[in-house]
Order: structure tokens, then sequence, then C-alpha cells
């Protein structure tokens, strides 16, 4: 089986959950996402991650090596994008 792409990570993603923003880089083994939700309003940062990983099921075990993500809601993410502008 080949590795995925960030691409096929990034629609596995986008498939499966409401983004407002969505991107994922990786290698085919490693990747990185930032994904932005209002499904992570008032949830912790370990339950933001367990909704990334409820998407990608058994992906997870035996596609993707590992994956680090920073989980957003979209207020975080303007007060992240205002704070790097200045």
């Amino acid at each position: 089986m080949a590795d995925p792409t960030p691409q096929h990570v990034q629609s596995l993603l986008a498939a499966g959950m409401s983004c407002e923003h969505l991107q994922v880089e990786g290698d085919g083994r490693h990747f990185f996402a930032t994904i932005v939700s209002t499904q992570f309003e008032g949830l912790s940062r370990i339950r933001r991650h367990q909704a990334v990983y409820a998407v990608l099921g058994e992906r997870m075990r035996e596609e993707i090596h590992a994956l680090s993500m920073k989980t957003l809601t979209p207020a975080e993410w303007a007060a992240t994008a205002s704070t790097s502008q200045g």
C-alpha cells in the first residue's frame, strides 16, 4: 500500500468534519494539520484531537504513522491571524 499524501489526509478530514480552514502537510508518514472548525467550540484540546482521530478511524493505525495538529475554533484562528500580522 502506498503512503498517503497530505492531499489524501486533507480530503479525508474535509469529508468527515466541517472545517473553516484546513491545511495538511507531510511526507507520507508524518503529517501536520491545521484544522479550524466550529465543532471544536467548548472542547478541550484532548477532545478536539479525539474528534479528528475519530474521523480518520483505522487509518491512524494502518496508514498514518504520526499526525500532529493544531485544532482551533474560528475565533481562535482569527486571534492567531491578527497577532501574527502585528
